[in-house]
């Protein structure tokens, strides 16, 4: 389990449950951190028996904790924070996603642990953020996504609200309390001095939500829930194909749409007034679909979506996971790994974004199944604690 990599000289402590906190460390592991997760003796973390299972265990639980170490730590006692203080003395980065409060409830504050490590940088992911007058309130993701925008707009216009088929909430505060993190580590070489990253979920998915609040602000538009579409954008749909299938194409630029309409072998419809700009696309954008798919439905998805290449336009087949693992360029760019995993055995996972040319990432191992596993490890060799110690720290339910 030697560490090697762009990271290889950073240890990050890891205190968060679930999704967003653990995301965070499985980017910095991917790059060679040492990430030290940390669970409570008498409770496992979750995401160990979330989704799908094999034999009681949880599928997502080797990805995520994938290139990490697990250590067991009961920080609700004194003896276990001081073990805590302890760690943090070693460490350059403590990444935490409980309700704000919580650490200092249990005398961890930032400033605590500045005292024993002023070089250390405390990442703190919650629901609202740590300061506001929802920060003390409960925020899982899917709160995150509703209040953060994109809920709103995601669906189609004579239904109610929809979620994205994944926990996109957690997942984007991950990346930025991930860039948050690298950003301090680099402060850091000028400062020498650590400071808190504090990542909202709300604010993570707001982020993102383009042009929404000028749009209102200044014009009173609000984006409704327009499904498979974009208003004033056209062609950008998905299309049905003789074998069932769906593709998805980006036509919508004044070139790319003459180009589509010779790969149609309809070349007039680029001269069409009613197609020829970009506006006067998105103004007959249905008139301009049900043509485009009356073409699609007469071949296969392959010819489609070979013919559009032929022709230059931006196009793609709707993937499913198997889709995904038979695909070529996934496989070239090593998207797909195959790794052994110790219950599961051949084990496909996610491979690592993004690519970097000299220190690239590596998953050199897979989650640890068994709690404590790295326990006689880091307090061993790195606190350098005694093997009476660690039996009487056992003893008192501590790890």
């Amino acid at each position: 389990m030697t560490l090697t990599g762009a990271l290889e000289n950073i240890r990050v402590l890891e205190i968060g449950t679930l999704l967003a906190g653990p995301l965070t460390g499985r980017f910095l592991a991917d790059f060679g951190a040492e990430v030290i997760k940390i669970e409570p003796p008498d409770r496992e973390d979750p995401m160990r028996r979330w989704g799908q299972q094999v034999d009681g265990d949880g599928l997502l639980w080797p990805i995520q904790s994938r290139n990490k170490k697990c250590v067991t730590l009961n920080l609700r006692e004194a003896a276990g924070q001081q073990v805590f203080l302890d760690l943090v003395r070693h460490a350059d980065v403590v990444l935490e996603n409980f309700r704000p409060g919580t650490l200092e409830k249990w005398g961890l504050s930032y400033d605590a642990l500045a005292e024993v490590n002023p070089r250390v940088i405390l990442l703190r992911t919650s629901g609202f953020g740590q300061t506001g007058p929802y920060s003390e309130r409960a925020g899982f993701g899917s709160v995150g996504e509703a209040m953060g925008g994109i809920r709103y707009v995601t669906g189609y216009p004579d239904r109610p609200p929809t979620r994205v088929g994944i926990s996109i909430g957690d997942s984007l505060a991950a990346l930025f309390s991930t860039i948050g993190c690298l950003t301090a580590l680099e402060e850091r070489h000028r400062s020498g001095r650590g400071q808190v990253v504090d990542t909202a979920i709300y604010e993570a998915v707001f982020a993102l939500m383009e042009g929404l609040v000028p749009e209102y602000d200044l014009t009173g538009y609000i984006r409704e829930r327009t499904g498979n579409v974009l208003p004033g954008v056209a062609p950008a749909n998905i299309y049905a194909t003789k074998d069932g299938k769906y593709i998805v194409m980006g036509a919508n630029a004044d070139t790319v749409f003459r180009r589509l309409a010779a790969a149609m072998n309809r070349p007039e419809l680029a001269e069409d007034e009613r197609f020829s700009t970009h506006g006067a696309r998105g103004a007959n954008m249905e008139v301009l679909d049900q043509i485009i798919e009356e073409w699609t439905r007469e071949h296969e998805s392959e010819h489609v979506l070979s013919t559009l290449e032929q022709y230059g336009v931006p196009a793609g087949k709707i993937y499913s996971a198997k889709d995904i693992l038979e695909d070529p360029h996934y496989l070239a760019r090593d998207m797909i790994l195959s790794m052994q995993h110790e219950k599961f055995g051949a084990f496909k996972l996610p491979g690592i974004v993004p690519k970097l040319s000299r220190t690239p990432g590596e998953v050199k191992w897979l989650g640890p199944t068994i709690m404590g596993s790295h326990n006689d490890e880091i307090y061993g060799q790195l606190l350098g604690y005694s093997e009476t110690f660690l039996e009487e720290l056992k003893r008192e339910g501590i790890v």
